[in-house]
């Protein structure tokens, strides 16, 4: 399995800079991209990379996506003088050009591809570059919004014609339109292209009518192009997190990329001037997150937009540090998408419901914008932003007193969600003649605290003590649990030949250490009574046998019947477990494995992979001995050595959606995520 993380930078892309005066151009400066570098030093990121030296993409290549005509175009600014450049620039909208453009331009695209070779030649599992001029709205024969050539567009071709990949994801977190992606990809269903973008019904640039929902991509790519139109300015983490689990997710693991290229626009997140939004830096760690568990986790990440410099250079080491496999931030507040969020999400999941299976089920119908309603031509920014249209000068101030609060608040922000990671990432109990099936990496630990660890066991279960072998399960168990609770490591995992009796312990244990929230995934049989009442604990209980008590919203039975062919999980984990688990913000997540299981090796090597983007990655999983041979699997999803395949989606079993659209409907309003999927809020 590849390792590592590439980087690819180089300075002489800050060359590129605007020459006249522009007040839409002026914001595209070469700061943007030394300040993300510089930051990651900072972090001491760059040193924990694999750097990739840059090169300049060919002609050929960058015909695979433009035309000779304008590549012809773009070569001649080389040679010009400013008015010349000022001259062949206003042929475009939204660019300028500059004597160094061109040289820029190709390293741009060389960048993307050397990222792309890495990766997919198993040099390093994912990585990042850094490279200006941006290229999602570059078109085959236009520069366009500050792009000259579509970098992830180019990379896209390229990927297909080098390595003979089938499919595609390009998932486009700008907060623009990647209106050039779309078009070159627009017939194409070997390329899944995702984008949110600011659109206020058609009223904010590029102002098209194919950026809205109803825009699924023509002929045989219809299905295969996803837009999702923010109607509103202030969208923040819950918005941006609903649209993953209910939207790009499901889609995408039904998809099932071979490579996942990301146009990576930092102009979604909180305090820049273009974008107006609210996501704070550890949002894109947890975007991020999510789409390493796609293509066996080959991913390519490739900078685009960003006009505040501090907003997207920490959002960029967010980006960096989750690529690199550090313990994610908890995200910051409350999880309860808007409603122009959720008109936005079921429009889209209604316009793709004839192409995707995931979506069939459910009773998905177009909504009318009912908080958008009052919405009028030329009432824009009054309506969005509560104040009345002002004058550039005045503008300019506003943005200025606005980028200051942003770096206040950031300096405050960064400090809070940033901490070193624990010295060990993973920590587990095994026999002596079991740890060769263990990751090298794995901390073995063989508790020498006997008398206190006993102390806390007959506390809360004293006939436990009298059977050496639970005993010695249990100091072990509880042995790794105080290591995750003291953060000197971020994740473990235990054999237990009483899995449902001692989660209790472990459960009460970690209450009684003063942790708030705790969330448990029980699979299998369970047989525990634990009081729930006070929100403490989030038992979730995955289990082919009916349950014993009313779902409340402490307490969920799921009722899932075995498929054993095939994995039809990912409706649960992405529109459920996922929804409800952000909602609640645990500090520590218990994942027990118990008998009887109803689930398999793939979907619980799903679960156990998505649940480590909560509770700052703080996981323990225990697993009943007669489970055993899933111990190594989740040891090494634990320790990130391995990005399993969880197999192809296939549709769920009728009895099973039924009884997941029940439970939604149950609790909705108890958990506000839910609502993304469901038909009524």
């Amino acid at each position: 399995m590849a390792s590592g993380t590439a980087l690819v930078y180089d300075d002489e892309m800050t060359s590129h800079k605007l020459l006249w005066d522009d007040p839409i151009c002026n914001i595209e400066v070469p700061e943007r991209l030394s300040s993300c570098y510089e930051l990651l030093k900072h972090y001491n990121l760059v040193e924990r990379c694999v750097p990739v030296p840059v090169r300049e993409g060919t002609e050929d290549e960058i015909m695979l996506v433009h035309s000779s005509d304008y590549l012809d175009v773009v070569k001649s600014t080389k040679k010009m003088n400013e008015a010349e450049l000022q001259k062949a620039s206003a042929n475009y909208d939204a660019v300028y050009f500059h004597p160094s453009s061109y040289r820029c331009a190709k390293l741009a695209v060389g960048a993307t591809l050397e990222l792309v070779d890495t990766v997919m030649s198993g040099r390093t599992r994912n990585g990042m570059a850094l490279v200006r001029p941006p290229g999602h709205h570059s078109q085959r024969n236009a520069a366009n919004g500050f792009c000259l050539f579509n970098n992830v567009a180019v990379a896209a071709k390229y990927a297909q014609r080098k390595y003979g990949l089938q499919r595609i994801l390009i998932a486009d977190w700008d907060v623009h339109h990647g209106q050039g992606i779309q078009y070159i990809f627009d017939e194409d269903p070997s390329v899944l292209y995702f984008s949110w973008h600011r659109f206020e019904h058609q009223q904010f640039w590029p102002s098209l009518s194919e950026s809205n929902y109803d825009a699924v991509g023509q002929g045989k790519g219809k299905g295969f192009n996803i837009n999702v139109p923010w109607n509103k300015v202030g969208m923040g983490n819950s918005d941006y997190l609903a649209v993953f689990l209910h939207v790009l997710l499901p889609i995408a693991f039904e998809f099932d990329p071979e490579l996942v290229l990301v146009s990576a626009g930092y102009d979604s997140g909180i305090g820049d001037p273009e974008g107006k939004m609210r996501a704070t830096p550890e949002c894109f760690a947890h975007l991020t997150h999510f789409l390493m568990h796609l293509a066996k986790g080959k991913l390519c990440v490739v900078l685009e937009g960003g006009y505040h410099l501090r907003s997207m250079a920490e959002s960029v080491c967010m980006t960096v540090k989750t690529l690199l496999g550090d313990p994610l931030p908890c995200l910051s507040g409350e999880m309860v998408p808007c409603l122009s969020a959720i008109e936005s999400i079921h429009n889209v999941r209604a316009a793709h419901k004839p192409y995707w299976e995931c979506l069939k089920y459910e009773d998905t119908i177009p909504l009318q914008y009912l908080s958008t309603r009052s919405y009028q031509m030329g009432e824009a920014e009054t309506m969005q932003t509560g104040t009345p249209l002002v004058n550039p000068q005045e503008a300019g101030k506003i943005n200025s007193d606005e980028a200051v609060k942003t770096e206040r608040f950031l300096e405050l922000h960064m400090k809070e969600i940033l901490c070193l990671g624990p010295p060990v990432k993973t920590a587990a109990s095994l026999a002596e003649s079991d740890t060769h099936l263990l990751p090298p990496s794995v901390q073995i630990v063989k508790e020498t605290n006997v008398k206190g660890l006993k102390a806390i066991v007959s506390g809360f279960d004293a006939e436990l003590l009298k059977e050496e072998n639970n005993l010695n399960s249990l100091l072990q168990m509880l042995a790794i649990l105080d290591k995750i609770m003291k953060k000197e490591v971020t994740n473990g995992l235990a054999l237990s030949s009483i899995a449902s009796r001692s989660s209790i312990v472990a459960l009460r244990h970690c209450s009684h250490s003063r942790l708030q929230k705790l969330l448990c995934v029980f699979i299998g049989d369970m047989d525990m009574k634990i009081d729930l009442d006070d929100g403490n604990i989030l038992l979730i209980n995955i289990s082919a046998k009916q349950p014993m008590q009313p779902n409340t919203k402490y307490y969920v039975s799921l009722n899932w019947k075995e498929d054993v062919e095939r994995n039809s999980f990912f409706p649960v984990v992405l529109g459920f477990i996922l929804p409800v688990a952000y909602s609640y913000q645990p500090d520590l997540t218990i994942l027990v494995i118990g008998p009887n299981r109803s689930l398999g090796k793939n979907e619980i090597s799903l679960l156990a992979c998505l649940l480590q983007g909560i509770a700052e990655s703080r996981i323990f999983a225990l697993i009943q001995d007669t489970e055993r041979e899933l111990f190594q699997d989740v040891a090494m999803v634990f320790t990130g050595d391995f990005t399993p395949y969880f197999g192809s989606y296939a549709p769920a079993l009728k009895e099973n959606m039924q009884m997941l659209k029940e439970l939604k409907d149950q609790l909705e309003q108890k958990w506000k995520m839910l609502q993304c999927s469901g038909h009524s809020y």
